[in-house]
């Protein structure tokens, strides 16, 4: 991205108050209602201007209906650059967060989807997350079930992830074979999927024969929920919250990004695309991604991390038109708690 220039204070000013009044009433904004609002002390003569250079450096467009202007994606990125660092939260906010966390179970799929709803409710946007994938996330429980004719593995995540798999039992597994295995499966406990699918390949191919496919299997068990869980899972909330955003977005972009929300596969690599910068807190406006200039839309999302290591994502998806200040500091905030509970859960 090109380097931006210097708008100095009052062209800063200016850009300022036509996001937040735009913002604030949809409507196109006149050089008047910037003369009153932004206290410059300037005339709207001057502000008139200031408009116009602006919208020739690209930060604002004209309406052809209107003597207004309203941000373009550059002049709400442009704002969002400005914004302080943290932002703010209402006490609305703090306290519907702080009361959602202290009565939430600690299950982070359970905590993670109320998460998503939460965000939701206080953007009044759609809220997304990314859990942890599988392939990440430590085992608790690694048993072998007999079960007569057949053999039930079950592998139980540290998160509260659940994964079955049902085999006939050859005739030459006797039940001493399958309690020698499992006792050679316990060290596995505390690795993580990725890890777990290791280690199991290389007891197949130094333990006894007897239990070799028995490995494999328990392997194989890890591998697919790994890929499963890697693969294609979003967590979506308060998808209705966008239909009352029509009146700012068209209603083809409203019909691309409900498709889009429903194929988890394509708003995974969306979400993976703008989270890949590593910033603790990711604002997406526009054109700025492929997808989200389709859409008209921002998306505003933050990792969870268990210590210093992210472990998934969470945020928003709105119009352009949004109180970037406000989701801002939401969106932080729940990732804040997020993480305090992600990381108690591993210990």
């Amino acid at each position: 991205m090109s380097e931006r220039p210097d708008l100095g204070s009052r062209k800063s000013a200016v850009l300022r108050a036509i996001v937040e009044e735009y913002v604030r009433s949809s409507e196109p904004v006149g050089s008047e209602t910037v003369a009153e609002h932004a206290g410059l002390g300037v005339s709207s003569a001057t502000i008139r201007n200031e408009m116009a250079a602006l919208e020739e450096l690209g930060y604002l467009s004209h309406p052809h209906t209107s003597a207004g202007r309203i941000p373009t994606d550059l002049g709400y990125r442009q704002y969002v650059d400005s914004l302080p660092v943290g932002g703010r939260l209402g006490d609305t906010q703090r306290r519907a967060i702080v009361g959602y966390f202290a009565e939430a179970i600690l299950d982070l799929e359970e905590v993670l989807k109320g998460s998503v709803q939460l965000l939701s409710r206080l953007t009044q946007y759609a809220g997304l997350a990314v859990p942890p994938a599988a392939r990440e996330e430590p085992i608790v429980r690694l048993e072998l079930i007999d079960m007569g004719p057949t053999v039930l593995i079950l592998a139980v995540g540290n998160h509260g992830r659940v994964d079955k798999r049902i085999f006939d039992r050859p005739k030459r597994m006797t039940a001493k074979v399958l309690r020698e295995a499992e006792t050679r499966l316990q060290p596995l406990r505390g690795k993580t999927y990725l890890d777990a699918q290791a280690e199991l390949l290389r007891l197949a191919a130094e333990g006894p024969a007897d239990q070799h496919d028995l490995m494999l299997h328990v392997a194989e068990t890890l591998r697919t929920a790994s890929l499963a869980e890697h693969a294609t899972h979003v967590v979506v909330g308060g998808v209705s919250n966008l239909a009352d955003q029509a009146q700012t977005m068209r209603r083809d972009t409203l019909r691309r990004l409900f498709e889009t929300l429903e194929r988890e596969a394509e708003m995974l690599h969306v979400l993976q695309d703008v989270s890949a910068s590593g910033e603790d807190l990711s604002v997406t406006i526009g054109g700025e991604h492929p997808s989200t200039g389709e859409w008209e839309a921002s998306l505003i999302t933050a990792p969870f991390k268990v210590g210093e290591q992210p472990v998934g994502t969470i945020g928003v998806v709105g119009p352009t038109r949004m109180d970037y200040l406000s989701v801002m500091a939401s969106v932080a905030a729940v990732a804040a708690r997020l993480s305090e509970v992600a990381t108690e859960l591993e210990k």
